[in-house]
């Protein structure tokens, strides 16, 4: 579990990495951590129990969402890469191919 003092805002590029159980061919069962990275277009219910966040990266030319519930106990770190200056609070426009280019800064 990550700690919620996180301020984690849309525009941010962040990177989440999550551990993942899978079984391997004899059957047992090993474990990993999987990042994902991409922008933050959404953030809902701010300060409670249930807060979740929307991700969205290109994938080979395909965009991908995943949405993150920041109380799930497999996610161990959450890297902030860049910061984008947005006027809104909801980035759902970049779903519809939105063709300029954001102004970022990348964070230390």
């Amino acid at each position: 579990m990550v700690e919620t003092t996180l301020e984690l805002k849309p525009g941010m590029t962040v990177r989440i990495h999550q551990k993942i159980k899978e079984l391997n061919s004899k059957g047992e069962e090993k474990e990993r951590i999987q990042y994902f990275e991409g922008m933050i277009i959404a953030r809902k219910h701010n300060k409670e129990a249930g807060s979740t966040i929307t991700v969205r990266k290109m994938s080979e030319g395909i965009g991908v969402e995943k949405i993150f519930p920041l109380n799930l106990p497999t996610i161990t770190k959450i890297e902030i890469k860049k910061v984008a200056a947005v006027k809104r609070a909801k980035l759902y426009f970049l779903r519809d191919g939105y063709k300029k280019k954001l102004k970022e800064t990348v964070v230390k």
